[in-house]
């Protein structure tokens, strides 16, 4: 009898450790695994955020440092349109100025000029075009050029042509620009 009580204990022990691995099994497939992958993605979701945080704080940054410098930008943009673009009654005379001092200083010849007006007005300045022909050596038109890009007027050059002009050798640069003024 003691064989069978002992093979009896020992079916319900195996029994019993059975039903724990089940149990066990079931546990870590039911309850643990999906736990796992369910922390996972709220993790991930964590990092995620945490991420969008950190750049949202650096734009913050960014736009805190505009907000300080924009008092000076609007101080700056006041003495650029005051100190760089003329006037609308100025225009003319500073645009006819600044090619005659440059061509003298350049020593070469103005040949023509002409100007036109752009009547509308997208921008807060407005546009002057200034067409040039100039005569002279080569060295000389591009002296000219030179100092009419460094010039303190706010002028873009738009368009810029050689061509010969006569038999002495000297060229002739017909030049497109553009003055800005307040309007």
């Amino acid at each position: 009898m003691r064989k069978n009580r002992r093979h009896i204990l020992n079916r319900i022990a195996e029994a019993a450790g059975a039903g724990l691995i089940a149990l066990d099994l079931l546990v870590f497939f039911v309850i643990y695994q999906p736990l796992g992958v369910r922390i996972a993605e709220v993790t991930g979701k964590h990092e995620g955020l945490r991420q969008t945080i950190r750049n949202e704080q650096i734009r913050v940054d960014v736009l805190t440092k505009y907000e300080a410098a924009l008092p000076a930008a609007g101080k700056e943009l006041e003495d650029f349109s005051a100190q760089r673009t003329p006037s609308h009654r100025e225009a003319y005379s500073a645009a006819a100025h600044l090619i005659h001092r440059l061509a003298d200083a350049s020593g070469i010849k103005i040949a023509g000029m002409a100007y036109h007006l752009d009547t509308e007005q997208h921008d807060p300045l407005q546009r002057l075009a200034l067409e040039v022909s100039l005569e002279g050596p080569y060295a000389s038109l591009l002296k000219f050029s030179h100092g009419l890009e460094t010039a303190n007027e706010f002028i873009s050059v738009r368009e810029f042509n050689f061509g010969p002009q006569g038999d002495k050798g000297a060229l002739q640069l017909r030049l497109g620009a553009d003055l800005y003024l307040t309007p």
